[in-house]
């Protein structure tokens, strides 16, 4: 399954459950996956039914063009009217990724999937990827206590994306403070009922915790983890990213990571570690690593540790100025490259790579302003045409990182790692 940005239960209304068109003539209880034929009134050739299972694969295909959440949740509410047994998968696929900012939105998700009905336990059971915000700032926030019933709502939920802010004093709520300002203000602790709650809920496979307050024991209390524990982190981690407004110590690293030495796959790097924490990290894992994601500004730095990992298959760099010499060794199984574009960036490398590269199948660009500019894009172009690789452009940075996910099958010409 792709990952896509979520079905927002702020902005989009929830659909009936046994929608149909006016022409569906079909019976709730009858399989489209029967190889029979829908016959006319009027005598003409009977129409073919196309079968559930088609139907199904057409509708997790058509679903990875969409990229952002509107477009994506418009399509999906327009197929489940088409008839009854369209309705079932293409709200399974509408739940799968969904977004709880609020308590109208926690609310509005909670009803539809209560579990003392069947049709709530079948959406309930479709959610796989869920975005929750607590900002303690808004005066109709999600509560943890809400928070914590969505997520025990959803037994087969697998990745958390969890974004926590203070609450700032009176009238010092100012739009457009630095990152440094915000993260200054003051978010209580997960109290035990909403710690009891989220313990007896789903096992997820990611959290993804954006901390934008000075609370520094939440992160702990999600991981169930003492907070004057000295034992070393016991989960072996298989993804890790990593954004942070002051690179973490080597220690720190040390500890997260002690039992993921061979599990790590994926790691994504937001913002400039320090050499220190590059190194240990490339050092110990970069054997298994199989997407690395590198940040705005990359160095002599970036461009060793990227060597250093051979089994590497997708390469990210959000830097429209990285380094020649970035591209000039990359490692031989690498399958997917990912970079940012403006009207001087130096792409002479990458077509070089893009021409030697045996196993590469896609390229992936963000370009930035007059980037179209680039007198060597038609190029690269090219030479991605000729090679049969697979060239993606966008200008949307959204659009870009969900297209080079290393977790899911996010890119056409990409296979799971």
């Amino acid at each position: 399954m792709p990952r896509l940005f979520p079905y927002d239960f702020d902005f989009l209304p929830l659909l009936p459950f046994s929608s149909t068109s006016s022409d569906d003539t079909s019976s709730p209880s009858s399989p489209c996956s029967q190889s029979r034929l829908d016959s006319r009134a009027d005598g003409t050739a009977p129409v073919p039914r196309v079968p559930l299972e088609l139907a199904i694969y057409i509708l997790e295909e058509a679903c990875c063009d969409y990229q952002l959440a509107a477009p994506r949740a418009q399509f999906l509410k327009q197929c489940a009217l088409v008839c009854r047994n369209w309705s079932v998968p293409a709200q399974k696929l509408l739940f799968s990724s969904v977004s709880i900012t609020s308590e109208r939105s926690c609310a509005a998700f909670t009803a539809a999937v209560d579990r003392a009905t069947p049709r709530g336990r079948m959406l309930g059971d479709a959610v796989l990827r869920m975005r929750v915000v607590l900002d303690h700032n808004q005066p109709f926030g999600l509560s943890q206590h809400s928070f914590a019933h969505a997520v025990t709502a959803c037994p087969n939920l697998l990745e958390l994306n969890l974004a926590l802010y203070g609450c700032a004093s009176p009238g010092r709520d100012e739009v457009g403070l630095p990152d440094v300002l915000r993260m200054q203000r003051p978010a209580p602790s997960f109290d035990e009922t909403t710690l009891d709650l989220l313990r007896a809920g789903p096992r997820i496979r990611a959290l993804e915790f954006n901390n934008w307050s000075e609370n520094k024991q939440a992160i702990t209390q999600l991981l169930d983890l003492p907070s004057t524990s000295l034992e070393p982190f016991p989960g072996a981690l298989e993804e890790l990213r990593m954004n942070f407004q002051t690179s973490p110590s080597v220690d720190f690293t040390e500890w997260l990571l002690h039992n993921s030495t061979p599990s790590l796959r994926v790691l994504e790097l937001e913002r400039e570690p320090t050499s220190e924490l590059l190194y240990y990290m490339i050092e110990a894992h970069g054997e298994t690593l199989r997407s690395l994601a590198l940040p705005a500004r990359t160095s002599h730095d970036h461009s060793q540790a990227v060597q250093k990992c051979t089994q590497l298959r997708e390469l990210r760099v959000e830097s429209p100025c990285a380094t020649a010499l970035l591209f000039k060794s990359l490692p031989a199984g690498l399958q997917h490259v990912a970079l940012t574009v403006d009207q001087d960036t130096a792409l002479q490398s990458v077509v070089d790579a893009v021409r030697a590269g045996e196993s590469l199948q896609a390229v992936t660009l963000q370009v930035w302003e007059r980037g179209e500019r680039n007198p060597q894009l038609p190029v690269l172009k090219l030479a991605c045409a000729y090679r049969g690789i697979d060239l993606k452009i966008t200008k949307d940075i959204r659009v870009f990182r969900s297209l080079v996910r290393g977790d899911h099958k996010s890119h056409p010409a990409f296979p799971r790692i």
